[in-house]
């Protein structure tokens, strides 16, 4: 099990940490993260060591999702660009919530799109008091994807996840708790600290009854799982292609307000 360009690899007995490790950039979902998320995941199968996983990251945030700095240049023929970062963006997502281990999740700042989506997989979210929570894709033209029609739904509950989207909403830490997106809200300061504590009291639990509980309730909560992601990748392909969702990256990257025309 190797670190990769993206992602910092730590082993600490049957814990595995998994380190988003680009704090300079915000810890973006781009090509590179989505190749480096499926080898992970994938090596992660193969430890038969595995007892727990912790989901963290490097730097004030989380991650603030899609890189629409490296759309913006190629706006204009996103879709073969989307289908070929979701074929392992979503692999590698559903290899992760798919593992026969618990996983646990420490956020702090903000955490964005796809970053929402990939912590709304994992089994225990922690964050920080001063964690903020969004979905930007409506804001900018786009639809949804890394998996949150489904990771959200499990969460809050369709009637809320889809207002979460739909309004692209920022949720503050003990909003999100309120929400079902978050289990425990901490001090910013004990957030790696209490992550940490509760993810290695994971690993030293009975893993096996962990992995049969984690899969019945997956099965029971989305067993539509795979079939949600190849639509989310195949629709989002779709409206990138559209004028609105051109008009979001480069109204954003140029820092003004869209001027979308429902197109």
């Amino acid at each position: 099990m190797t670190s990769t360009p993206s992602i910092r690899i730590e082993r600490q007995g049957g814990l595995a940490i998994v380190n988003l490790a680009q704090p300079a950039r915000g810890n973006p979902f781009d090509g590179d993260f989505a190749r480096d998320v499926r080898q992970v995941f994938s090596d992660l199968w193969n430890a038969t060591d595995l007892r727990a996983v912790l989901l963290r990251a490097d730097g004030a945030n989380f991650s603030f999702g899609g890189d629409l700095k490296a759309f913006h240049p190629v706006r204009a023929n996103l879709a073969p660009l989307v289908r070929q970062w979701t074929a392992d963006l979503h692999m590698g997502l559903q290899r992760a919530w798919h593992l026969p281990v618990p996983i646990v999740c420490a956020v702090q700042g903000y955490a964005m799109g796809g970053g929402v989506a990939m912590l709304a997989g994992c089994d225990i979210v922690v964050a920080g008091q001063s964690a903020k929570f969004g979905s930007a894709f409506a804001q900018l033209g786009f639809s949804c994807d890394s998996g949150s029609s489904a990771t959200l739904t499990a969460r809050m509950g369709p009637v809320r996840a889809k207002r979460f989207v739909l309004l692209a909403e920022v949720l503050k830490a003990e909003e999100a708790l309120a929400a079902g997106l978050a289990d425990r809200v901490v001090a910013d300061d004990r957030l790696q600290a209490e992550a940490l504590e509760l993810a290695s009291q994971l690993a030293e639990g009975p893993t096996r009854a962990y992995a049969q509980i984690k899969r019945l309730f997956l099965r029971a909560g989305t067993a539509q799982l795979e079939s949600q992601l190849e639509d989310e990748a195949h629709t989002l392909a779709q409206i990138a292609s559209s004028a609105d969702a051109q008009e979001g990256i480069a109204a954003m990257v140029e820092r003004r307000k869209p001027a979308f025309r429902g197109e």
